[in-house]
């Protein structure tokens, strides 16, 4: 009932929403003579704090049209390369001559959009053909269309890798980085032709035993049953999933707001006081940032619950016991995939020498095909984006890609069927 009840509160406050941001707009409207008084501000600032905290926020769009500047500028084109009932792979690259190299980043399925990852996608953009998984709001894949499992995300990698070739890198942010290790291993272990060359794992939960961060000791604070009993509700007849289990992206939203709640309150007082103070660069800025961490979807109830027992509880796959429908993932059959791991030092979601864990397991490879970095300074979202990433990081994960995938991948040679133009 708690699912219903969220979603009457917001429709009942729908009209009080919209009154107050338009009325936020009006007063903030450059020729409004009123948005230049500390009155007229301060009015702004309560209707647009009142109508963020209450409003639904949608899907976010990658929205990268271009990229680079002057003679470098080129435009960026996004394509939907295949549709399934919970994943959209979509595929971005820049307009030029010469084709670039692909490389598949598998988005986290964890609350958040896979735009939570644009700045990433722009970044590897000047120099690779990007293929991204855009995964879909449960709420929204109707209930015949079947359960969605951790062993199905899996299957989905594994058939996204097959379907764009031989030589396609692969890299994945945090919560996937556990199915995405499973995926190449399977493959591996088939000699299968389309195996990646390059696997960049990046602040993901491989060992939740190592450094045991506060969201790693709540998913062993309590058992399967309670997360069951407590988490998953059915979606409301008012989308086209109703009926369907799932762990809803409200409760997931107060989950991420209730691991730094003084940091959140700090950033929203600061907007209403540089909305009221006419800091409009400021003030955008926290909009933008917003209104991507506020717009969360909600999990398949089986894929949550299967991650949270699989990864967190019983952490089979550091102790060599996980299974994809009845088949044991075995890391160290890898041997002709480069693995790059990559940590923040200050990450407080994933514990230093989680994601190290992989190289451990994948001990067949030799020295020169890994390489593990520890980023200091860094906390999670650092790893994957901001200055510190695109300066520091992105050119490592560049470098190592060049040095260990086939020249002819390198060159854009042998792209799959569908990227003919």
């Amino acid at each position: 009932m708690l699912y219903h009840a969220i979603e009457l509160h917001k429709a009942l406050l729908t009209p009080a929403v919209e009154l107050a941001s338009a009325t936020s707009s009006l007063l903030l409207h450059p020729r409004n003579p009123l948005g230049h008084t500390v009155v007229g501000r301060t009015i702004a600032a309560n209707h647009e704090l009142f109508a963020r905290i209450h409003r639904r926020y949608p899907k976010p769009v990658f929205g990268i049209n271009a990229i680079g500047a002057g003679e470098q500028h080129r435009a960026v084109r996004e394509e939907v390369v295949a549709i399934r009932p919970f994943c959209t792979l979509r595929r971005l690259r820049k307009e030029s001559a010469s084709r670039a190299p692909r490389i598949l980043i598998v988005a986290p399925l964890s609350g958040h959009f896979a735009t939570l990852l644009r700045d990433t996608v722009r970044t590897f953009l000047q120099d690779f053909e990007v293929y991204v998984t855009d995964w879909t709001d449960a709420k929204l894949v109707p209930l015949a269309q079947g359960p969605f499992h951790l062993h199905d995300y899996i299957e989905y990698v594994r058939e996204f890798l097959s379907m764009l070739g031989p030589d396609t890198q692969v890299l994945a942010v945090c919560q996937p980085t556990v199915p995405v290790l499973a995926a190449v291993s399977l493959m591996a272990e088939e000699d299968h032709p389309c195996t990646p060359r390059t696997l960049t794992l990046m602040a993901g939960p491989i060992d939740t035993r190592l450094q045991p961060t506060e969201v790693n000791r709540f998913a062993l604070s309590k058992p399967l049953s309670w997360f069951e009993r407590q988490l998953i509700f059915r979606v409301p007849l008012t989308y086209p999933g109703f009926r369907r289990k799932v762990y809803p992206g409200f409760l997931q939203h107060a989950s991420f707001i209730a691991m730094n709640p003084d940091r959140h309150w700090k950033a929203h007082q600061e907007f209403y006081l540089d909305v009221v103070r006419g800091r409009q660069a400021k003030a955008q800025a926290h909009r933008t940032f917003y209104d991507e961490y506020n717009a969360v979807l909600d999990l398949a109830a089986e894929y949550y619950l299967d991650t949270l027992k699989v990864v967190f509880q019983d952490c089979l796959l550091p102790r060599r016991m996980m299974t994809v429908r009845g088949q044991l993932v075995r890391p160290e059959l890898i041997r002709n995939t480069a693995l790059l791991t990559i940590e923040g030092a200050q990450d407080d979601v994933v514990g230093i020498g989680q994601t190290q864990a992989a190289q451990a397991l994948c001990r067949a490879l030799p020295d020169s095909l890994r390489k593990h970095i520890l980023v200091e300074n860094v906390g999670h979202y650092g790893v994957f984006s901001g200055g510190r990433f695109r300066e520091q990081i992105y050119p490592q994960i560049r470098d190592f890609i060049r040095c260990h995938a086939r020249s002819e991948a390198l060159d854009g040679s042998a792209l799959p069927a569908h990227a003919a133009d």
